[in-house]
C-alpha cells in the first residue's frame, strides 16, 4: 500500500474505506436461483450430474473473476450461500475442475 499523499485525521472513516473497498454485491435473479436446483438427468448412460450447468457456471465465473484456487472457490462460494440462507449441496472442487472441460462460460473482464 502506497504512502498517504496527505495526512490522516479522521482514521475512522479512514479504516471504513479500508473496509468497504472489499465489499462484494450480488444481483441473483429468481429464475437464476431456481436453475441452481438440478432436477433432471443429463440424457445419456450412467450416473446423472450431482450440480446443475447453471450452478458450475457461477462457479466457473467467480473462479475467473477473483482468480480463486478451487478449495478458496469452495470456501467463498459456501460462506456466501450461508449468508443468502441458501440449502445447497455445497460444490466440490474436484467436480468443478472436470466440469470445467464440458461448461463454456462467457464472461468479460473489465480491461
Amino acid at each position: 500500500m502506497e504512502k498517504a499523499k496527505q495526512k490522516i485525521s479522521n482514521w475512522k472513516q479512514y479504516n471504513q474505506a479500508l473496509v468497504n473497498r472489499v465489499s462484494v454485491t450480488f444481483w441473483i435473479e429468481v429464475a437464476a436461483i431456481k436453475a441452481l436446483h438440478f432436477l433432471k438427468h443429463q440424457g445419456h448412460h450412467g450416473r446423472g450430474f450431482i450440480f446443475s450447468d447453471t450452478k458450475i457456471k457461477t462457479a466457473l465465473m467467480v473462479k475467473g473473476i477473483f482468480q480463486f484456487p478451487p478449495r478458496e472457490l469452495k470456501g467463498f462460494l459456501n460462506s456466501f450461500f450461508t449468508l443468502m440462507h441458501f440449502p445447497l449441496e455445497s460444490l466440490t472442487y474436484t467436480c468443478i475442475s472436470k466440469r470445467s472441460k464440458i461448461v463454456k462460460v462467457k464472461y468479460r473482464l473489465p480491461s
